[in-house]
């Protein structure tokens, strides 16, 4: 009788993780389809009810959706800071999880948007958290267009700081962080080959950084291209509100 009700047990726990991994790879499906759709709002009610998940796959999302809800322009300051430290908490949590690509990349990102709150010196500080965790991502995903087009911003970043965070960055560490634009560019670059036409954003900062380097004529060509780009989120419409501006500055018109 006891073998008998071993068996059972085991059988009943065996079916019972099979059910929660069913229903998990449903909820990512269906979680996948309102990201692609631009549905941010309902994406985030479907997942915040499994913020006690221990799936990495669904927490990682989780933080996506809470960070993208924060970046709308409809929520209130106070909405946004919660989302925000919220987003990095489920991130985290997910990168305790799973060592997988996705979760070191919206760590990263989450760290990066949660600077916002942080003086000088913390922003800093992080920087080398997240260019290390942007850096593991691509490693483990090399074809992962927006992790290396992340690694660019931060490189973009760092060749566009202004002088007196440069000083404080010197006065508190060792070898302060810092990049240049060419190097910005070169991952930029890479990340369009790896998944071409995958963000306009991208495709901004393409023209930017031309731009930075005096390459008029490239500056010109992204720039275009980032402005026709199909748009399906409110930051597609600011990347091609921004692209036009900055080829009207440039003599070119719509």
């Amino acid at each position: 009788v006891a073998c008998i009700a071993l068996h059972y047990f085991r059988t009943l726990k065996s079916n019972n993780l099979v059910y929660r991994l069913v229903m998990a790879q449903e909820i990512i499906e269906q979680a996948d389809y309102l990201y692609g759709s631009g549905e941010t709002q309902k994406l985030y009610q479907l997942l915040i009810k499994r913020k006690n998940s221990e799936n990495a796959e669904l927490l990682w999302r989780l933080a996506r959706a809470s960070r993208d809800l924060a970046q709308l322009s409809s929520t209130t300051a106070e909405d946004k800071k919660a989302l925000t430290f919220e987003a990095l908490e489920f991130a985290k949590k997910a990168l305790e999880k799973k060592n997988s690509f996705a979760a070191h990349k919206w760590y990263a990102i989450c760290i990066s948007d949660v600077g916002e709150y942080k003086g000088i010196k913390e922003k800093i500080s992080d920087a080398y958290i997240i260019k290390e965790h942007f850096e593991k991502a691509i490693q483990l995903n090399p074809k992962d267009a927006t992790s290396i087009h992340l690694l660019g911003l931060w490189c973009f970043t760092f060749a566009e700081m202004p002088w007196y965070q440069q000083k404080i960055a010197a006065l508190v560490f060792e070898k302060p962080p810092s990049s240049t634009y060419e190097e910005a560019l070169s991952y930029f670059s890479k990340a369009e080959e790896v998944d071409p036409n995958f963000y306009s954003k991208n495709l901004l900062m393409l023209g930017i950084t031309c731009l930075k380097l005096r390459n008029e004529k490239m500056a010109i060509l992204w720039l275009t291209k980032a402005r026709d780009h199909p748009s399906h989120t409110e930051e597609d419409k600011r990347v091609q509100k921004e692209a036009q501006e900055m080829l009207k500055t440039l003599g070119i018109k719509s």
